[in-house]
């Protein structure tokens, strides 16, 4: 595994879909922003090697061995996924126009394959179930009944938005790493404001590290969730007042969150090789939901995939221990529950809504202040 800054894009190589392919006159469907978005990600190579949406063979592959028909690692699927009429349509056409929904034609895509897919088969090979409580879950069995696959030309980026402005692509993080001079890249995925023990297990990762990559992800989430611009106006807080110059980078991720567990612990860790990180922090239940996956499972799954570059760094939870003075972990604590400051997210949540602020030891007072001063901090 690579220790220094010239890391290996997944594959081999970044790649490269922007283009400048006339799209004038072309059959053209809309698309979600979901979707838009993972568009651009294989443009711009967050999801290098993929250069478009997954054909049959590397599809069913993915979803039974959670690697590509190569033998590749990769682990969630990326489709289009279209109803018979526009499947059949977009078949003769082979050369079809993306809308965003603000009908932005942001790419054509070269229709190569239309196939079925087995819903089932799909969520149990990529979120181990088929309970419809799972969020992942749910979305599989809504998604129309074709999937078509085939290269993107990438033609024209979406308005700039203030949710955009720390969006980075990873010739962008590359270059930053480089004229930071750091080597070693801790990466940090996240979709929620950062509690102290985040930031505190952020710096640790950092002392035999030369910066952390702060990257959130922004997208579509579950209800309950925090909103997206309130994660970066907390982290933004956070950066500026409590880390020193030229350790940490904040970038945003636009995809979106599949509470995958394990499977997706391994996506994240591809995404982040491609933007240049050496290392990635995976914690207890990295991108779980509810009590799917047992909470070492995203850890465990790295021993499956020695082939990756990027290098897990895996730590247990984070708290304050009022009789250690310090964050900790359960490794190096020996004290009760009673004089941890920790909270569940339910309880913050409640707390919030609620107006109160949480313990110091738990948010920073500036990042509570963020979270209480927005009118809507949770998804709805």
């Amino acid at each position: 595994m690579s220790e220094n800054n010239s890391i290996k894009p997944h594959g081999g190589a970044l790649v490269n879909r922007i283009t400048k392919v006339d799209p004038a006159g072309l059959f053209s469907i809309s698309i979600s922003e979901d979707v838009a978005n993972d568009v651009e990600n294989i443009a711009d190579g967050i999801f290098s090697p993929l250069e478009g949406f997954l054909g049959q063979q590397d599809f069913e592959s993915v979803v039974s061995r959670g690697r590509l028909s190569s033998d590749l690692a990769w682990t969630m699927p990326i489709v289009l996924d279209v109803d018979e009429e526009t499947a059949t349509k977009m078949k003769e056409a082979k050369d079809v126009l993306l809308q965003n929904p603000d009908g932005i034609g942001v790419a054509v895509l070269h229709a190569d394959e239309v196939f079925t897919f087995d819903k089932e088969k799909a969520a149990q090979g990529v979120y181990g179930t088929n309970d419809s409580s799972h969020p992942g879950v749910a979305y599989t069995m809504s998604m129309k009944d074709f999937l078509v696959g085939g290269k993107i030309d990438y033609v024209q980026r979406p308005n700039d938005t203030e949710i955009r402005k720390n969006r980075l692509t990873p010739i962008q993080t590359r270059e930053s790493f480089v004229k930071a001079g750091w080597k070693t890249i801790c990466a940090f995925q996240t979709r929620n404001p950062p509690h102290v023990a985040h930031e505190m297990l952020q710096k640790a990762s950092i002392t035999t590290r030369d910066g952390v990559f702060v990257n959130p992800v922004i997208g579509r989430k579950k209800s309950g969730d925090f909103a997206d611009e309130v994660i970066v106006k907390c982290y933004e807080t956070m950066i500026k007042s409590y880390y020193p110059e030229n350790r940490c980078q904040l970038g945003t991720l636009h995809t979106q969150m599949k509470y995958a567990g394990p499977k997706e612990a391994i996506h994240h860790a591809i995404m982040r090789q491609n933007y240049g990180c050496t290392h990635i922090i995976i914690g207890r239940d990295h991108a779980g939901v509810g009590k799917f996956y047992d909470p070492m499972a995203a850890q465990k799954i790295f021993h499956d995939y020695p082939d990756l570059e990027i290098s897990p760094v895996f730590f247990p939870p984070f708290f304050y221990c009022k009789k250690c003075l310090a964050y900790t972990t359960p490794k190096a604590c020996p004290h009760d529950n009673d004089v941890k400051e920790q909270i569940s997210g339910t309880a913050l949540r409640e707390m919030i809504q609620n107006g109160q602020a949480p313990s110091e030891f738990i948010l920073r007072p500036e990042v509570a202040q963020v979270i209480l001063d927005h009118p809507k901090p949770f998804v709805d």
